[in-house]
C-alpha cells in the first residue's frame, strides 16, 4: 500500500518528495514516457517471446520489445496487445487474450523501466487512453499497470496534449495516432463525453489502404505489413506536389522497382473526410456564439500528424464542409500526450489518483 505521507497532495515540494511522476501515452503503434526526473524514452509497442528451446539459446533474452521484436519475429510469439489504442482485452478482439495481456503488463514495465526510476522512489504515472476507451479497457490498462506504478491516473489522450500545450479553453485537439484519431474541444473545464469523438481512421488504416492499392496496381508484389509501413513513414505526404516515392518490392524473389507516389498520397488522403466529419460534430453541437473561435483553434497532435502537409489539407476540407478553420501542429507530436500527461500528474491532488498497491 502507497504511503499516505508521501502521496501527492499539492504541498508543493513536499508533494514531490521521494515521489517519480510520469506521463505515458499507451499507443497502437508506440508507447512513450516523459518523467520527472528529465528522461524521455519510447518503444514500438510490440512484445516477443522466445518460441523454443532454439530460438531462447539464439536470442538469450526471454522477452523482446519494439524494434528488436520486430526485427527477430520469425524467432517469437508476436505481440500487438494494443487495438485501437485499447487493450485486448476479450475474446472478441480476435487473439489470446492471455498472452496479450502479459504483454501489455511487460511493456508498461519496460516503459517504466527505460523512465529509469530509483529503488527508493514511488512511482505515480498519468496514462493516456483513447477519449472513448470503455470501462472495461480502461480496467485492463489499470489491471497491466499495477505491477509497476504505485498510482495510477487515466485521462483522455487529446486532453493530454491540450493540457501540455496549456490550450484549455476554445480549442479542438485531433490526436491521430496507430489505431485512432482522438478527437476533442476544450472550454475551459474537464471534457465530458459529450466534448470528445474516437474514430478508427489512423495510421493503421492508411497502411491497410496503401497495402490495398499496392495488390491493386503492382502485380505480383510481395510485401509485409511491416515493409507498408515502413514506405509510408518514409514517404508519407498528402500535397499535390511531393518528392516521388520509388521503391523496391520483390517479385518473385527478385527485386523490382515500383513508383507508388500516388498510392501513398491517396491512401494518407483517405483520413481527412472522417477527421473533419468528427470536428464538424463537435462544432455543431457546441454554443454557436463560440464555433467559429473552436474552428480556428485546431491543434494536430500524434504521430499521423508527421504526415507531410496534413495541416493544410485538414484546412482545405474544413473550407468546403465549415465555412474555414485553422489548424497548427504541435511542436513534437510524439511526445505531445506523453508530456500534456507529466504535466497533469505534477498538478492533480490526491484524490484524483488511485492506488494500485
Amino acid at each position: 500500500m502507497t504511503d499516505p505521507a508521501t502521496h501527492p497532495s499539492g504541498e508543493g515540494a513536499e508533494k514531490d518528495h521521494g515521489v517519480l511522476y510520469l506521463g505515458i501515452d499507451l499507443g497502437t503503434s508506440r508507447t512513450c514516457v516523459s518523467a520527472s526526473n528529465g528522461v524521455r524514452a519510447s518503444v514500438p509497442s510490440v512484445v516477443g517471446y522466445p518460441k523454443d528451446v532454439v530460438s531462447r539459446k539464439l536470442l538469450k533474452k526471454d522477452v523482446l520489445f519494439g524494434e528488436e521484436a520486430i526485427e527477430k519475429r520469425l524467432s517469437l510469439h508476436f505481440f500487438r496487445p494494443l487495438q485501437h489504442g485499447v487493450l485486448k482485452a476479450s475474446e472478441a478482439d480476435g487473439d489470446d487474450v492471455e498472452g496479450n495481456q502479459r504483454a501489455a503488463r511487460d511493456l508498461i514495465m519496460e516503459i517504466v523501466r527505460r523512465a529509469r526510476p530509483r529503488k527508493d522512489e514511488l512511482i505515480y504515472g498519468v496514462i493516456g487512453v483513447p477519449a472513448q476507451a470503455s470501462i472495461r479497457n480502461k480496467e485492463a490498462i489499470l489491471e497491466a499497470a499495477r505491477e509497476c506504478l504505485d498510482s495510477v491516473m487515466l485521462c483522455s489522450e487529446p486532453f493530454a496534449v491540450a493540457y501540455g500545450q496549456e490550450m484549455l479553453d476554445d480549442v479542438l485537439v485531433i490526436d491521430i495516432g496507430a489505431g485512432t484519431t482522438d478527437l476533442c474541444r476544450m472550454h475551459g473545464t474537464m471534457p465530458e463525453d459529450s466534448d470528445q469523438v474516437t474514430i478508427r481512421y489512423g495510421g493503421d488504416y492508411v497502411d491497410d489502404q496503401l497495402a490495398r492499392l499496392i495488390e491493386e496496381t503492382c502485380p505480383g508484389a510481395q510485401f509485409t505489413k511491416e515493409m507498408v509501413k515502413r514506405i509510408k513513414e518514409r514517404h508519407s505526404s498528402v500535397a499535390d506536389e511531393m518528392e516521388p516515392a520509388v521503391v523496391q518490392l520483390p517479385v518473385a524473389g527478385k527485386p523490382t522497382t515500383f513508383d507508388l507516389t500516388e498510392q501513398i498520397r491517396t491512401a494518407c488522403r483517405s483520413i481527412v473526410p472522417p477527421i473533419v466529419e468528427g470536428l464538424q460534430q463537435l462544432i455543431a453541437t457546441f454554443d454557436p456564439e463560440f464555433q467559429d473561435r473552436l474552428k480556428n483553434r485546431v491543434l494536430l497532435a500524434g504521430g499521423g500528424s508527421l504526415i507531410k502537409g496534413l495541416d493544410t489539407a485538414i484546412e482545405r476540407e474544413m473550407h468546403d464542409r465549415l465555412g474555414g478553420g485553422r489548424v497548427v501542429r504541435i511542436e513534437e507530436p510524439i511526445y505531445g500526450g506523453a508530456e500534456g500527461a507529466l504535466q497533469i500528474a505534477h498538478d492533480m491532488p490526491e484524490e484524483f489518483w488511485e492506488k494500485l498497491k
